[in-house]
């Protein structure tokens, strides 16, 4: 049976049990200090971080040996810059079609920097054709595919990496999680994230825009619909469209939304989610909230999150903080609290505000991937797959409670909360930052989710169809998620 006819019948019988490609990579056959081929998908913007990741890591044994990207123009311009500083004598090859890329036998680790609606999709072919996954956050656009992500990692023993580098602060921010785990400051009474940073308007188009020639519009698209472009920038402001991002939640906030888990501990999605906001102080073709409240109510204590894209005033172009932090965490405990304002450090405070105890330092997130490679453990990653998918799932929940919501006054909104005192806090502070920016929400309604129970161990939501069916994408095919990984 000749190459043609094994490869087709492979396919075939894959596809019926929606495995989309499974192919023995060369990384089998290595011992651990064999070079590691990576290939970097999706480099227009965070990905170009992953390619520096990989070359500093170039002595160690890490080439990167593909790129991939449906922009012809970046993907030239890329592999001209890798290829002239290379000192390898086969140079790295371009791909405009991932599926090509999973198909590369000599291809052992992928790294995936494509938009939020790829991530899913992409991570599982890529494991059901034998390659370990770099995913950036937030790994999965729905609920039910990062779940789909985690049990394809444990069926095929894959190591798969989230983007979240915080959890790559060992001596910082997870020293000091287990501090305050370990009740040095009380009991923990709520954690708090914050993603103040500005958002301005994406401006707004009069119909349909056009696609540039350089782009492979289909496989941009993928998994998504294949609608008309209907916003004047096609890179980065998919992040405030629905079918393709997931606001801001999912874009800086989730690196937030994963330190406040991290400090509650919780393994599980929240039991019980509601959610209020809106897109304010502009008009323009985006979609997501730029102002929003989350409240995931966990047993052991709330994780709020707040969401500002406007600045602290309209005469003003800084953000607000809170506690000395704009895109941050906050843990407030009986003793005091802990501030976490970047990706490597944190600050314990007594209850009059007094220093009491500084946590800093940070690994290579990359190196953590490699290394777990090397070791085949999931244990020794940082940020293992389950981690990032019920991280990014609490963004997800978040947002089908604010996309179920309808608008309603100040008044309505204040009485319905009144029993999350934290939220109730949290939503006056949120209305005056409005105010500060010439936001009425008496005129401006601000748009309030329903609470949402869910069943932790299905990851379902309890007496709620319509929320149910915003748990998962529909796809379009050939690009479709599968039910069966």
């Amino acid at each position: 049976m000749n190459t043609t006819r094994r490869s087709f019948i492979q396919r075939t019988a894959a596809a019926s049990t929606g495995v989309f490609y499974i192919a023995k990579t060369s990384w089998a056959q290595k011992s651990p200090g064999d070079t590691i081929n990576m290939a970097v998908i999706g480099f227009h913007g965070r990905g170009g971080s992953h390619i520096s990741g990989y070359k500093a890591q170039a002595k160690d044994g890490v080439r990167i040996a593909a790129l991939c990207d449906v922009d012809s123009k970046v993907l030239s311009g890329g592999l001209d810059n890798l290829n002239k500083d290379s000192k390898d004598k086969i140079k790295a090859v371009g791909y405009s079609d991932l599926r090509k890329v999973f198909e590369n036998k000599d291809i052992d680790a992928v790294s995936i920097a494509t938009p939020n609606h790829w991530h899913a999709l992409a991570s599982i072919w890529a494991m059901q054709a034998g390659k370990d996954v770099y995913v950036e956050k937030p790994v999965s656009h729905c609920v039910w595919e990062g779940r789909q992500m985690v049990n394809a990692a444990r069926k095929y023993g894959k190591i798969v990496q989230t983007g979240t580098q915080s959890r790559s602060s060992r001596e910082g921010i997870f020293e000091a999680v287990k501090w305050v785990q370990a009740g040095n400051l009380g009991k923990i009474k709520l954690s708090r994230g914050l993603c103040y940073k500005r958002r301005p308007s994406i401006g707004k188009t009069d119909g349909a825009q056009k696609v540039p020639d350089t782009i492979d519009f289909d496989l941009w698209c993928g998994p998504a619909p294949k609608d008309d472009l209907r916003r004047a920038k096609l890179h980065y402001d998919w992040h405030w469209q629905w079918d393709y991002g997931n606001g801001d939640l999912g874009n800086q906030g989730i690196h937030q939304m994963d330190i406040a888990r991290w400090f509650l501990g919780e393994m599980t999605l929240s039991p019980r989610i509601w959610s209020v906001g809106g897109r304010l102080g502009y008009e323009d073709d985006g979609q997501t909230a730029n102002t929003q409240i989350v409240y995931h109510d966990y047993e052991k204590a709330p994780l709020i999150f707040e969401v500002r894209g406007l600045p602290e005033s309209s005469t003003s172009k800084d953000m607000d903080k809170l506690k000395g932090a704009n895109v941050g965490v906050i843990v407030e405990c009986e003793g005091g609290y802990v501030v976490v304002p970047n990706y490597s450090s944190a600050t314990a405070y007594d209850k009059d505000g007094k220093e009491v105890k500084t946590f800093k330092g940070n690994e290579d997130h990359f190196k953590n991937f490699i290394t777990a490679c090397r070791t085949r453990n999931k244990d020794d990653l940082n940020a293992d797959i389950l981690e990032g998918h019920l991280s990014s799932g609490l963004c997800h929940t978040a947002n089908i409670s604010y996309r179920l919501g309808k608008q309603q006054k100040p008044d309505e909104i204040k009485e319905q909360i009144k029993a999350d005192k934290f939220a109730e806090e949290s939503f006056g502070r949120m209305t005056e930052h409005l105010a500060k920016n010439n936001v009425d929400v008496t005129k401006d309604l601000l748009t309030l989710g329903p609470v949402l129970k869910m069943d932790t161990t299905t990851e379902r939501f309890i007496d709620n169809d319509k929320a149910n069916e915003m748990v998962k994408d529909k796809y379009r095919a050939p690009f479709v998620v599968p039910d069966e990984v």
